[in-house]
């Protein structure tokens, strides 16, 4: 017999397989699956099983809240460049591409700041037009973001579009920050839609009172945002 608590540990708080068990106690999966069963653990769903095994010491992120106004603005950024800048279409990834490495540089503070992620974890991505210099390119970034070229992946080219203005914004090509962890996408995704109904909340109430739609501070004084 396997006891409950021993499974509960093994399977929950050290995140270990049911394959991954059996070894650790020397008997077969089918034995671990039947007490699980029988003490109706409740199972991993196969992605939940596929991110513990690539996450084995639990999230790479810890969330945080802003605890001053600075930091509400720092969050708010965060979240905004996201919303109208990130990559919407992956959903096992955060990503952010721009030409701009102060609003790039904004973003990584953020993530560093209320995910605790670290920066040399980060990856990125860096499109570049034919004519653009590519070694030079890549310092260019380097230095501005204060990140290694290890963590560049191997530039991809585009076709030359017109002479004029890409000149001058693209001259370094568009870097995308990337972090990929499918648990923290999906928060994203949540917070995103969380403030969507307190803006609108916000708006509604405003219109229906006249009031300033400043983002109705008094509303937001008194309202807390399940992060």
């Amino acid at each position: 017999m396997i006891s409950e608590d021993l499974l509960k540990d093994l399977y929950y708080f050290q995140r270990k397989s049911s394959f991954e068990i059996g070894e650790s106690l020397g008997c077969s999966v089918h034995k671990v699956n039947y007490w699980m069963d029988k003490f109706k653990l409740v199972r991993r769903s196969q992605s939940e099983a596929t991110y513990a095994k690539r996450n084995p010491n639990g999230d790479p992120f810890v969330l945080r809240r802003p605890g001053s106004v600075g930091e509400g603005v720092l969050y708010g950024l965060g979240l905004g460049l996201y919303w109208g800048e990130g990559t919407k279409a992956s959903t096992c990834a955060i990503r952010l591409g721009n030409t701009d490495p102060e609003l790039l540089a904004q973003f990584i503070n953020f993530l560093c700041h209320f995910y605790s992620l670290k920066k040399d974890t980060l990856h990125f991505s860096l499109q570049l037009f034919h004519d653009n210099n590519v070694k030079e390119s890549l310092d260019y970034w380097c230095k501005s973001l204060r990140i290694d070229r290890r963590q560049f992946s191997k530039p991809v080219f585009s076709p030359s579009q017109s002479k004029g203005t890409y000149k001058r914004k693209a001259r370094y090509g568009v870097v995308t920050v990337q972090f990929n962890n499918t648990k923290l996408r999906k928060i994203f995704s949540q917070q995103l839609a969380e403030i969507a109904q307190l803006a609108e909340h916000v708006i509604g109430n405003d219109k229906a009172t006249g009031s300033n739609p400043v983002l109705g501070s008094k509303y937001l004084d008194n309202r807390r945002i399940n992060l």
